[in-house]
């Protein structure tokens, strides 16, 4: 039995998902989605990921400022659907929306749920220095990612992990397990599991003033927080230069066991010194240049040992 369904979501990791549902048997038949936003040097206005897919196999594309407009959801109401998909849209989803569909809505979700509800679980579990995380498709509700979960998925974190390599394995994952979701609803098999309410973690959202690096922290903490917020924003510091300090992002790092000053350069791999330990920063990217390797950048800017980071 084909299922009509409409999609919300916006950026890749949702355009991934639209893709698997396009490619099943069932029928999508509106996407919802953010408004085109300027972009690029010429500042044209950008779709997103998720309008491009929807436009490019003629499904109908709608980008409303928000769902709690009597008339958009009369507008919703009126597709007569079975189900709702949300995949990192990025508007709360009133009542009156989530109700709609015979089904109602499921959600794709980045964590182990109850453990980083909210905007960012992702990063917050490598900067948590979490060892695991999971894919999870929910029923959706009124809550902040409160639903009864449905399909898992558990995704291991290794010592090597970025939250950008995380994100792809996690994008990968999800749309499958989202299909598997609709074909399991399909024949009535669904079993909700209810949340845990031990162990509730918030992912808040990831705040600028947090990427600039403390060199006083542990190392091992120190390097999770690096690879939770790479490639965006990046974690940065700053190294001294003939002209001033230059800002520069760090990408990639590992945790070793050398000793110094907090901050301070301890070899020509760019390993530097942290509260306990240190990190090695593999791939940084200074301020207007492209990712190089750390030693790269000791080279170029000629950064001797005993140097002192910002």
């Amino acid at each position: 039995m084909s299922l009509r369904i409409a999609f919300f979501g916006t950026p890749e990791f949702a355009a991934t998902t639209l893709a698997a549902l396009i490619a099943s048997d069932h029928e999508i038949v509106c996407v919802y989605t953010r408004k085109p936003k300027p972009a690029g040097r010429g500042k044209s206005l950008q779709k997103t990921p998720v309008h491009q897919m929807a436009e490019a196999f003629g499904i109908e594309v709608r980008t409303p400022e928000t769902l709690r407009d009597k008339g958009v959801q009369t507008e919703f109401a009126a597709l007569k659907l079975d189900l709702a998909i949300v995949v990192a849209y990025g508007l709360i989803l009133p009542a009156a929306i989530l109700s709609a569909p015979a089904k109602g809505c499921f959600n794709l979700h980045g964590s182990a749920l109850p453990r980083w509800r909210g905007a960012a679980p992702i990063q917050r579990a490598i900067m948590a220095g979490d060892r695991q995380t999971a894919v999870q498709v929910m029923q959706m509700d009124e809550g902040l990612d409160t639903g009864d979960v449905l399909l898992s998925e558990t995704i291991k974190i290794s010592d090597t992990d970025t939250a950008g390599s995380l994100h792809d394995v996690m994008m990968s994952v999800g749309a499958d397990l989202m299909v598997r979701a609709v074909s399991v609803l399909e024949r009535d098999a669904l079993l909700p599991v209810a949340q845990n309410q031990n162990g509730i973690t918030y992912a808040e959202k990831i705040d600028k003033a947090e990427a600039r690096i403390n060199w006083n922290v542990p190392g091992p903490e120190l390097d999770c927080h690096i690879r939770g917020l790479a490639p965006f924003p990046g974690a940065w510091f700053e190294i001294p230069t003939p002209k001033g300090p230059l800002r520069v992002k760090a990408l990639l790092s590992e945790f070793v066991q050398l000793r110094g000053k907090p901050g301070e350069i301890l070899d020509e791999q760019l390993t530097i010194a942290a509260g306990s330990g240190a990190v090695r920063l593999l791939k940084v990217q200074p301020a207007g240049s492209k990712p190089q390797g750390g030693s790269d950048l000791v080279r170029r800017f000629h950064l001797q040992l005993g140097d002192q980071v910002l």
